[in-house]
Protein backbone atom coordinates (compact mmCIF):
# COMPACT_ATOMS: atom_id res chain seq x y z
CA UNK A 1 0.00 0.00 0.00
CA UNK A 2 2.97 2.46 0.64
CA UNK A 3 4.98 2.02 -2.46
CA UNK A 4 1.22 2.14 -4.39
CA UNK A 5 0.79 5.25 -3.02
CA UNK A 6 3.99 6.67 -3.46
CA UNK A 7 3.42 6.09 -7.09
CA UNK A 8 0.09 7.57 -7.27
CA UNK A 9 1.22 10.28 -5.85
CA UNK A 10 3.94 11.42 -8.32
CA UNK A 11 4.72 13.89 -9.87
CA UNK A 12 6.79 12.66 -12.93
CA UNK A 13 6.39 8.76 -13.16
CA UNK A 14 8.68 6.94 -15.26
CA UNK A 15 7.95 3.59 -16.41
CA UNK A 16 12.27 2.60 -17.01
CA UNK A 17 15.33 3.00 -15.47
CA UNK A 18 18.44 1.45 -15.75
CA UNK A 19 20.34 -0.66 -12.71
CA UNK A 20 24.48 -0.51 -12.99
CA UNK A 21 26.80 -1.07 -10.70
CA UNK A 22 30.84 -1.04 -10.59
CA UNK A 23 32.17 -4.08 -11.73
CA UNK A 24 35.72 -6.22 -12.40
CA UNK A 25 37.29 -4.13 -9.43
CA UNK A 26 39.97 -6.96 -8.42
CA UNK A 27 43.47 -6.93 -9.08
CA UNK A 28 45.75 -10.16 -9.15
CA UNK A 29 44.85 -12.70 -7.00
CA UNK A 30 42.91 -10.49 -5.76
CA UNK A 31 38.99 -10.07 -6.05
CA UNK A 32 36.29 -7.40 -4.54
CA UNK A 33 32.71 -7.03 -4.94
CA UNK A 34 30.13 -9.32 -5.61
CA UNK A 35 30.09 -9.21 -9.39
CA UNK A 36 28.55 -13.06 -9.72
CA UNK A 37 25.77 -12.10 -7.77
CA UNK A 38 25.07 -8.63 -9.17
CA UNK A 39 25.03 -9.63 -12.68
CA UNK A 40 21.59 -11.33 -11.86
CA UNK A 41 20.37 -7.69 -11.18
CA UNK A 42 21.46 -5.01 -12.97
CA UNK A 43 21.46 -3.62 -16.80
CA UNK A 44 24.18 -2.00 -16.95
CA UNK A 45 28.30 -2.47 -15.81
CA UNK A 46 30.88 0.08 -15.47
CA UNK A 47 34.62 -1.98 -15.67
CA UNK A 48 37.59 -0.62 -13.68
CA UNK A 49 40.25 0.01 -15.97
CA UNK A 50 43.47 -0.73 -14.68
CA UNK A 51 44.19 2.52 -12.07
CA UNK A 52 42.10 2.51 -9.21
CA UNK A 53 41.80 -1.33 -9.94
CA UNK A 54 41.70 -4.01 -12.68
CA UNK A 55 44.45 -5.62 -14.74
CA UNK A 56 44.36 -6.70 -18.17
CA UNK A 57 43.03 -10.36 -17.00
CA UNK A 58 40.88 -9.21 -14.42
CA UNK A 59 39.25 -6.83 -17.32
CA UNK A 60 39.06 -9.42 -20.31
CA UNK A 61 37.15 -11.82 -17.74
CA UNK A 62 34.73 -8.54 -16.63
CA UNK A 63 33.84 -8.02 -20.24
CA UNK A 64 33.43 -11.84 -21.03
CA UNK A 65 30.83 -12.27 -18.29
CA UNK A 66 28.67 -9.12 -18.83
CA UNK A 67 29.10 -9.97 -22.68
CA UNK A 68 27.66 -13.48 -21.74
CA UNK A 69 25.08 -11.87 -18.93
CA UNK A 70 23.61 -9.29 -21.48
CA UNK A 71 24.70 -6.32 -19.46
CA UNK A 72 25.33 -3.00 -21.34
CA UNK A 73 28.81 -2.66 -20.90
CA UNK A 74 31.28 0.49 -19.97
CA UNK A 75 34.35 1.79 -18.88
CA UNK A 76 35.16 3.18 -15.28
CA UNK A 77 38.38 5.22 -15.30
CA UNK A 78 39.64 6.16 -12.48
CA UNK A 79 42.74 8.54 -10.50
CA UNK A 80 46.22 6.40 -10.60
CA UNK A 81 45.82 5.52 -7.04
CA UNK A 82 45.32 1.80 -6.30
CA UNK A 83 46.54 2.42 -2.24
CA UNK A 84 43.32 4.75 -2.08
CA UNK A 85 41.20 2.53 -4.54
CA UNK A 86 40.62 5.67 -6.38
CA UNK A 87 38.90 7.56 -3.78
CA UNK A 88 41.29 10.35 -2.89
CA UNK A 89 41.70 13.40 -5.08
CA UNK A 90 44.28 14.14 -6.72
CA UNK A 91 46.10 17.91 -7.96
CA UNK A 92 45.63 16.33 -11.76
CA UNK A 93 45.24 18.96 -14.61
CA UNK A 94 42.61 18.34 -17.47
CA UNK A 95 45.17 17.60 -19.92
CA UNK A 96 46.20 14.64 -17.71
CA UNK A 97 42.68 13.44 -16.70
CA UNK A 98 41.99 13.92 -20.68
CA UNK A 99 45.53 11.78 -21.04
CA UNK A 100 44.89 9.25 -18.77
CA UNK A 101 40.56 8.64 -19.53
CA UNK A 102 41.19 8.65 -23.46
CA UNK A 103 44.46 5.51 -22.13
CA UNK A 104 41.71 3.32 -19.66
CA UNK A 105 38.80 3.63 -22.49
CA UNK A 106 41.43 2.44 -25.22
CA UNK A 107 42.53 -0.06 -22.90
CA UNK A 108 38.81 -1.63 -22.02
CA UNK A 109 37.70 -0.88 -25.35
CA UNK A 110 40.30 -3.48 -26.91
CA UNK A 111 38.82 -6.26 -24.62
CA UNK A 112 35.62 -5.12 -25.59
CA UNK A 113 36.08 -5.11 -29.36
CA UNK A 114 37.81 -9.00 -28.59
CA UNK A 115 34.95 -10.48 -27.40
CA UNK A 116 32.78 -8.96 -30.07
CA UNK A 117 30.94 -6.57 -27.83
CA UNK A 118 30.50 -2.81 -27.27
CA UNK A 119 31.09 -0.22 -25.11
CA UNK A 120 27.99 1.48 -24.46
CA UNK A 121 29.30 4.49 -22.14
CA UNK A 122 31.73 5.95 -19.62
CA UNK A 123 31.43 6.35 -15.91
CA UNK A 124 34.07 8.11 -13.72
CA UNK A 125 35.43 6.18 -10.87
CA UNK A 126 35.34 7.58 -7.18
CA UNK A 127 37.06 11.14 -6.51
CA UNK A 128 37.36 11.62 -10.41
CA UNK A 129 33.41 10.87 -10.72
CA UNK A 130 33.02 14.18 -7.68
CA UNK A 131 35.74 16.40 -9.36
CA UNK A 132 34.03 16.03 -12.59
CA UNK A 133 30.91 17.11 -11.12
CA UNK A 134 32.08 20.22 -9.90
CA UNK A 135 35.06 21.23 -11.88
CA UNK A 136 33.90 22.23 -15.49
CA UNK A 137 38.11 21.76 -16.58
CA UNK A 138 37.70 18.17 -15.44
CA UNK A 139 34.36 17.72 -16.81
CA UNK A 140 35.04 18.54 -20.30
CA UNK A 141 38.52 16.59 -20.31
CA UNK A 142 36.52 13.63 -19.67
CA UNK A 143 33.70 13.91 -22.27
CA UNK A 144 36.51 15.02 -24.82
CA UNK A 145 37.96 11.96 -23.98
CA UNK A 146 35.32 10.05 -24.87
CA UNK A 147 34.31 11.66 -27.88
CA UNK A 148 38.20 11.13 -29.46
CA UNK A 149 37.44 7.36 -28.61
CA UNK A 150 34.00 7.23 -29.57
CA UNK A 151 31.10 9.77 -30.07
CA UNK A 152 28.37 7.15 -29.47
CA UNK A 153 29.07 6.80 -25.58
CA UNK A 154 26.86 7.77 -23.59
CA UNK A 155 28.48 9.79 -20.24
CA UNK A 156 27.47 8.81 -16.66
CA UNK A 157 27.22 11.31 -14.11
CA UNK A 158 25.54 12.66 -11.03
CA UNK A 159 22.20 14.16 -11.28
CA UNK A 160 22.76 17.91 -12.22
CA UNK A 161 26.30 18.00 -12.29
CA UNK A 162 28.73 19.02 -14.81
CA UNK A 163 29.75 16.35 -15.80
CA UNK A 164 26.47 15.63 -17.70
CA UNK A 165 26.39 19.10 -18.84
CA UNK A 166 29.56 18.80 -20.21
CA UNK A 167 28.40 15.83 -22.28
CA UNK A 168 25.13 17.60 -23.23
CA UNK A 169 27.82 20.91 -24.37
CA UNK A 170 29.94 17.98 -26.52
CA UNK A 171 26.97 16.45 -28.18
CA UNK A 172 27.21 12.96 -26.16
CA UNK A 173 24.50 11.20 -24.33
CA UNK A 174 24.14 12.27 -20.76
CA UNK A 175 22.67 9.77 -18.35
CA UNK A 176 21.66 11.21 -15.26
CA UNK A 177 22.63 8.86 -12.09
CA UNK A 178 21.08 8.45 -8.40
CA UNK A 179 22.09 6.50 -5.79
CA UNK A 180 19.93 4.12 -4.09
CA UNK A 181 22.30 3.29 -0.93
CA UNK A 182 23.91 6.48 -0.27
CA UNK A 183 22.03 9.64 1.44
CA UNK A 184 21.72 13.40 0.24
CA UNK A 185 22.50 16.32 1.31
CA UNK A 186 20.31 19.82 0.69
CA UNK A 187 22.01 20.82 -2.34
CA UNK A 188 21.42 17.44 -3.88
CA UNK A 189 25.14 16.25 -3.47
CA UNK A 190 25.72 12.83 -2.14
CA UNK A 191 26.49 12.93 1.75
CA UNK A 192 30.24 12.29 2.55
CA UNK A 193 30.91 8.86 3.01
CA UNK A 194 32.64 10.36 6.59
CA UNK A 195 29.63 11.28 7.79
CA UNK A 196 27.26 9.51 9.89
CA UNK A 197 23.94 8.25 7.81
CA UNK A 198 26.23 8.58 4.32
CA UNK A 199 24.84 5.05 3.60
CA UNK A 200 21.45 3.55 3.81
CA UNK A 201 21.58 0.20 5.55
CA UNK A 202 18.74 -1.94 4.86
CA UNK A 203 17.47 -3.04 1.52
CA UNK A 204 13.54 -1.65 2.13
CA UNK A 205 15.06 1.73 2.45
CA UNK A 206 17.09 1.53 -0.22
CA UNK A 207 14.07 0.30 -2.27
CA UNK A 208 11.78 3.04 -1.11
CA UNK A 209 14.55 5.74 -1.54
CA UNK A 210 14.83 4.29 -5.53
CA UNK A 211 11.20 4.11 -6.09
CA UNK A 212 10.81 7.79 -5.33
CA UNK A 213 13.34 9.17 -7.29
CA UNK A 214 11.87 7.01 -10.26
CA UNK A 215 8.48 7.67 -10.06
CA UNK A 216 8.58 10.58 -8.31
CA UNK A 217 11.64 12.49 -9.35
CA UNK A 218 12.53 13.09 -5.77
CA UNK A 219 14.66 12.33 -2.86
CA UNK A 220 14.35 12.59 1.01
CA UNK A 221 17.83 14.56 2.25
CA UNK A 222 19.52 14.10 4.95
CA UNK A 223 17.52 16.89 7.07
CA UNK A 224 14.53 15.60 6.30
CA UNK A 225 14.19 17.97 3.28
CA UNK A 226 12.62 17.04 -0.58
CA UNK A 227 15.45 17.87 -3.52
CA UNK A 228 14.44 17.04 -7.63
CA UNK A 229 16.34 14.40 -9.49
CA UNK A 230 16.65 12.70 -12.63
CA UNK A 231 16.67 8.90 -12.61
CA UNK A 232 17.89 7.70 -15.80
CA UNK A 233 20.16 4.92 -13.78
CA UNK A 234 20.22 3.84 -10.46
CA UNK A 235 23.99 2.86 -9.05
CA UNK A 236 24.26 -0.43 -6.99
CA UNK A 237 27.46 -0.50 -5.25
CA UNK A 238 28.97 -3.89 -5.25
CA UNK A 239 31.77 -4.09 -2.43
CA UNK A 240 29.38 -3.75 0.41
CA UNK A 241 28.90 -6.82 2.56
CA UNK A 242 24.79 -6.95 1.59
CA UNK A 243 25.19 -5.61 -1.99
CA UNK A 244 23.43 -8.66 -3.33
CA UNK A 245 20.72 -8.20 -0.82
CA UNK A 246 20.37 -4.61 -1.49
CA UNK A 247 20.32 -5.57 -5.29
CA UNK A 248 17.87 -8.45 -5.29
CA UNK A 249 15.56 -6.09 -3.49
CA UNK A 250 15.85 -3.21 -5.61
CA UNK A 251 15.14 -5.57 -8.60
CA UNK A 252 12.47 -7.29 -7.60
CA UNK A 253 10.65 -4.06 -5.45
CA UNK A 254 11.05 -1.59 -9.38
CA UNK A 255 9.43 -4.73 -11.35
CA UNK A 256 6.96 -5.07 -9.00
CA UNK A 257 6.13 -1.43 -9.76
CA UNK A 258 5.62 -1.91 -12.93
CA UNK A 259 8.79 -0.08 -14.00
CA UNK A 260 10.73 -1.93 -16.73
CA UNK A 261 14.44 -2.78 -16.19
CA UNK A 262 16.67 -1.99 -19.21
CA UNK A 263 20.05 -0.06 -20.30
CA UNK A 264 19.65 3.90 -22.03
CA UNK A 265 19.07 4.05 -25.44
Amino acid sequence: MKLNMMIREGASFRNRVDLNCDFGEGYGSYTFGQDEELLRYVTSVNIACGFHAGDPRTMREAVERAAAAGAAIGAHPGLPDRRGFGRREMAADPAEVYEDTLYQIGALGGFVRAAGAELRHIKPHGALYHMAGRSEAIADAIVRAAKAYDPQLRIYGQNGSLLLKAAELHGLRAVSEVFADRTYMADGTLTPRKMTGALIESPESALEQALRMVTQGAVRTLNGEVTTVQADTICLHGDGPHASSFAAAIHRGLAAAGITLQRPE
